[in-house]
């Protein structure tokens, strides 16, 4: 019986140590197996962008992109552990990277995140993008891209952000983009696109954000965007426009920012301006064609930042604007206000708690009277003051000197009589100084 026991327990020891010896040759073999790729088709399509990248002077795609570590360790690189290692992010942004972007992006078909922004690519986009339908942000901005918008991006139907500034695209906005319903940042800006506005775009009910400034696009502003009722930015400066802002504008009660400067649009402002824009901050309308006055209801705008009207065709006073503390810039230079008259400078007292105001311009109007002494007490961050080309007369009030960061002072084209006031000479940073006399000169100021 003893024996039979002996046997049993020799037995259980045998059938153990087989099994830690199995256990352990299993984990050596594993150790020495190759590792595991991860999915195929993403590698190779990583390559391929690597291999179209011809200047990488910090070293992170070159160095790091190859098959000593998985491809999901690789420089701004990020894979998902839900769908068998994936790449789901490609992050490449500001890199200076130089080369063109691969067509085999498109095979990265779980991307939902793009960002090559801030580098030097050429050459065009990829129509191949427009296979990436899990795609939610494409940051190409700031580069040298060439060629026109690939229609097919609209196949990105998650798009929520698409940044296509700073390059050199050219031809029309495909209106077939109306059909991103998520898009909710759309920036062309400084590019060289040309054509009208696609009324189309008016069904992108998901848009906050959208800057075309800096292109060719002419027509007018098609009222369908009025639909945007989300819209917080509305930047389409410094292109071709015509016709009137559409009236139904004026009911985007979202509206943070306003911008339409440097077009040939006509029309006046609205009168209810605060009520329309409850949110407003920055208006920039300057180098159009408007008419009309300077809406009474800004005194209502609390919340303005920047207000820019310079180089159009307003006429009246400047109404009261004391309520409004947050102006950074207030400029309505190179108009028809004012009537020749004492007061027509009232408002300069009202900006004395302004207390950020960095930028104060109204000359060339037709402004009268003397020049405020109140204007010595305007915010110390003041670094450009134009008010030439007006009739004021008098002499110059003393206390300028109080101005300390002042950096422009436009005087010219005035009656003043008397001296200049020593105190000028106390600003230190003071780099232009005008008070001369000259003929039909309507280029003192500065939109910023």
């Amino acid at each position: 019986m003893g024996g039979v026991l002996v046997m049993k327990l020799v037995l259980i020891s045998s059938l153990v140590l087989n099994a830690i010896l199995s256990i352990f040759c299993c984990s050596s073999m594993q150790l020495k197996q190759p590792r595991i790729r991860g999915n195929e088709t993403d590698r190779l399509a990583l390559l391929a962008i690597k291999a179209q990248i011809q200047h990488d002077p910090n070293h992170q795609v070159m160095s790091s992109w190859n098959d000593s570590i998985h491809f999901c360790l690789w420089h701004g690189v990020t894979c998902s552990r839900r769908h068998r290692q994936r790449v789901t992010k490609l992050e490449l942004g500001s890199l200076a990277l130089m080369g063109s972007i691969s067509s085999h992006i498109g095979n990265l078909s779980f991307l939902g995140g793009l960002n090559l922004e801030n580098n030097n690519f050429t050459l065009q986009i990829p129509p191949q993008i427009g296979h990436l339908h899990r795609l939610q942000v494409l940051h190409l901005n700031n580069n040298s891209l060439t060629g026109t918008i690939p229609a097919n991006i609209s196949s990105c139907f998650k798009l929520i952000t698409l940044r296509l500034e700073r390059n050199n695209l050219v031809g029309k906005i495909p209106p077939i983009l109306s059909s991103l319903s998520k898009l909710q940042t759309f920036i062309l800006q400084f590019n060289n696109l040309t054509g009208e506005i696609p009324p189309s775009l008016g069904n992108l009910s998901s848009l906050e954000a959208f800057s075309t400034l800096v292109n060719n696009l002419e027509g007018s502003i098609p009222s369908s965007l009025c639909q945007l009722r989300k819209l917080t930015i509305f930047s389409f400066s410094a292109n071709r426009l015509s016709g009137i802002i559409p009236s139904c504008m004026y009911n985007m009660s979202r509206i943070i920012e306003f911008e339409v400067s440097e077009n040939q649009i006509q029309g006046s402002l609205p009168p209810n301006l605060s009520n329309a824009f409850p949110n407003l901050k920055i208006l920039t309308v300057f180098q159009n064609q408007f008419t009309g006055g300077i809406p009474r209801s800004i005194s209502n705008a609390t919340n303005l930042v920047s207000f820019q009207c310079q180089s159009n065709k307003l006429t009246g006073q400047v109404p009261n604007i004391r309520n409004l503390h947050n102006l950074v810039i207030f400029s309505v230079a190179d108009n028809n206000l004012g009537s020749y008259k004492d007061g027509d400078l009232s408002f300069v007292s009202e900006l004395i708690n302004a207390t950020q105001l960095t930028n104060l311009q109204f000359a060339y109007n037709m402004f009268g009277g003397t020049l405020p002494k109140s204007i010595s007490n305007l915010s110390t961050n003041l670094q450009i003051l134009t008010i030439g080309g007006n009739q004021l007369h008098g002499s110059i009030p003393t206390g300028l000197g109080n101005l300390v960061n002042l950096q422009l002072l436009v005087m010219r084209d005035n009656s003043f009589t008397g001296s200049i006031p020593t105190d000028i000479g106390r600003l230190s940073t003071l780099g232009e100084l005008y008070l001369n006399t000259t003929t039909n000169y309507r280029g003192a100021f500065h939109p910023l």
